[in-house]
């Protein structure tokens, strides 16, 4: 077979998509949201791979720069809108669009590549680690009450047109970015994404629903939701599904989850995508009454690991060598010292003895503070070679919050 893997152009995009479209299903996307992702693709990011004239493989890559421990933002690839023709399986298409583009990440000077995975399984052999991970929950609103702390009823909410206040929820959201780790620094066009309402996704729910949340004049919060009215023998069992819950302070965000909770005719109140620490699970009266149920949300690639890992801090004083597998990108492979403290690290190539084994996978699952490098030594993928390096490492690793990705790409 002979393919041709290239740049995307202007002129091949609606060919591009609609191939991704049929990979991920055949269902044609909305033309607002087909629209919105025409906008935001960078073609020079972006390759086809091409049988003849038939698109057989997409990838692409967006510009953004990843919050991580102790506050910077490190630029990364955005890795998006991969996918291979079902006609073209076990071709060698998908590892020959990832060499191209971790070539290309390395050379665009980003030490990071980020994704979310559709299938988490096919990531791992390209160095992919899970570097964070969302909560889902499913809150039984008729039992759970909100432990609501002083000044929640000093905030006042209100309705507002989703699309008018958008200004003001994206600059309250903007507010919040880079207090997590793994949090995204994006570029203009961005703030539709949440806006994106076509019908044909609503599922029978209502049309996006927008409440401000406000003290002194200023919205400190907001709240973007559906509610999808259901019953059973004329008993009222609606369901409110929470798209977008954040708040600059412990009250405006409790007085928020509190009114999704006690709104009319609904008995449960859905949320796909929380921080595994949310503080909405000790504000709730009853955990066990929330359907806590956890996934992986963003994966994360060392591209240059001397580079990434001296662009973070670190918990706790460390100095440890690693000795880093990276088969896929050998430039990593090797031994690398890090050293660093709360005030900043360098990580440099060295001949000393390493501590610790383990691949760039790993290195990936904990870079953002999210996996425990002890966690994955007990699963055998990271071997302690000096006594006690483990546990210095796994502490200056973590991070204080756990690191989220609040939105897809």
């Amino acid at each position: 077979m002979t393919t041709d893997l290239r740049t995307l152009r202007r002129d091949e995009w609606d060919r591009w998509y609609a191939r991704l479209e049929l990979a991920f299903g055949g269902v044609a996307e909305s033309p607002q949201e087909r629209r919105l992702w025409d906008d935001l693709t960078e073609l020079d990011r972006s390759y086809g791979v091409w049988d003849g004239d038939e698109c057989v493989g997409t990838a692409g890559a967006f510009s953004f720069r990843v919050s991580v421990p102790g506050g910077a933002f490190v630029a990364a690839a955005g890795v998006t809108m991969v996918s291979v023709a079902a006609t073209h399986r076990r071709r060698g298409i998908l590892t020959s669009m990832m060499r191209r583009q971790l070539d290309d990440v390395r050379a665009w000077g980003e030490p990071l590549a980020v994704l979310t995975a559709s299938e988490p399984a096919i990531y791992g052999r390209f160095g992919y680690g899970v570097g964070t991970r969302q909560a889902a929950l499913t809150i039984d609103s008729t039992r759970v009450r909100i432990d609501a702390p002083a000044g929640t009823d000093d905030v006042r909410l209100r309705f507002v047109d989703a699309a008018e206040a958008a200004e003001r929820c994206e600059a309250v959201y903007l507010r919040t970015v880079g207090t997590r780790p793994g949090m995204l620094a994006r570029g203009a066009g961005w703030e539709r994404l949440p806006l994106l309402d076509a019908e044909q996704d609503r599922g029978g729910a209502s049309p996006l629903l927008c409440v401000v949340a406000e003290r002194d004049g200023e919205t400190v919060g907001f709240a973007r939701f559906h509610n999808k009215p259901e019953s059973e023998f004329a008993v009222a069992r609606g369901r409110i599904q929470a798209r977008d819950v954040t708040a600059l302070d412990p009250a405006a965000y409790a007085a928020l989850w509190r009114f999704l909770c006690d709104i009319d005719l609904t008995e449960t109140v859905e949320a796909r995508n929380r921080p595994v620490d949310d503080p909405i699970l000790s504000l709730v009266s009853d955990i066990r009454r929330c359907g806590v149920r956890v996934r992986d949300s963003m994966h994360v690639r060392l591209v240059e690991v001397g580079v990434a890992l001296e662009a973070r801090t670190y918990l706790a004083p460390v100095d440890v060598v690693f000795e880093v597998e990276d088969a896929f990108c050998p430039w990593n492979q090797g031994r690398w010292r890090l050293t660093g403290d709360t005030k900043g690290a360098s990580c440099e190539r060295t001949d000393d003895r390493a501590d610790l084994a383990l691949s760039v996978r790993e290195l990936g699952a904990a870079y953002l503070g999210d996996v425990s490098l002890v966690e994955l030594a007990g699963a055998g993928r990271v071997r302690e070679l000096r006594q006690g390096a483990l546990a210095e490492a796994a502490v200056a690793f973590g991070s204080t919050v756990a690191p989220w990705l609040p939105h897809g790409f």
